[in-house]
């Protein structure tokens, strides 16, 4: 099942403005999404990029966020998580939030998917995308996906 996912400041599949990565202010953007299958008990995020030269880049993993969410706003800081609810996992640079889009060459495609799960996670630990995913199977309600671009004009 699928639910509707994305994000005003760009659509799926076009650029993603410079605010929102290592070139502008490195703010998460502002998310989206619909009304989730009967039974939804919270939602996780992952924000990843496929084309990193190492292997898949993890830009923002977050979980156990509230039933009653249509959404996020722009810049969600570490700090105010416990005002929005959930938890923030491990990004790629090992630290907790959003970390931007900052590809080293080429564009990159950055793909934001949200998972309306049938319970709380309520880990132990800050979770890795892995350690997420791992967790959720067996969970998954609904499914939302869209991708963002970007490349850096140096």
């Amino acid at each position: 099942m699928s639910i509707s996912f994305d994000s005003p400041a760009f659509k799926d599949g076009e650029s993603i403005p410079v605010k929102y990565t290592c070139d502008g202010e490195n703010v998460s953007p502002p998310l989206e999404w619909g009304q989730p299958p009967q039974g939804t008990q919270s939602f996780a995020l992952v924000v990843d990029d496929p084309d990193a030269p190492s292997g898949t880049f993890v830009h923002w993993v977050y979980y156990d966020l509230p039933n009653e969410l249509r959404g996020l706003p722009e810049g969600v800081a570490s700090t105010e998580t416990a005002s929005i609810g959930g938890t923030e996992g491990k990004n790629g640079t090992g630290n907790s939030g959003y970390t931007g889009p900052c590809p080293p060459s080429g564009t990159h495609h950055y793909v934001f998917r949200l998972f309306a799960l049938d319970s709380k996670l309520e880990a132990g630990e800050r979770l890795t995308e892995k350690k997420l995913l791992e967790a959720i199977k067996g969970h998954d309600l609904a499914t939302g996906e869209f991708t963002g671009l970007y490349s850096r004009t140096n």
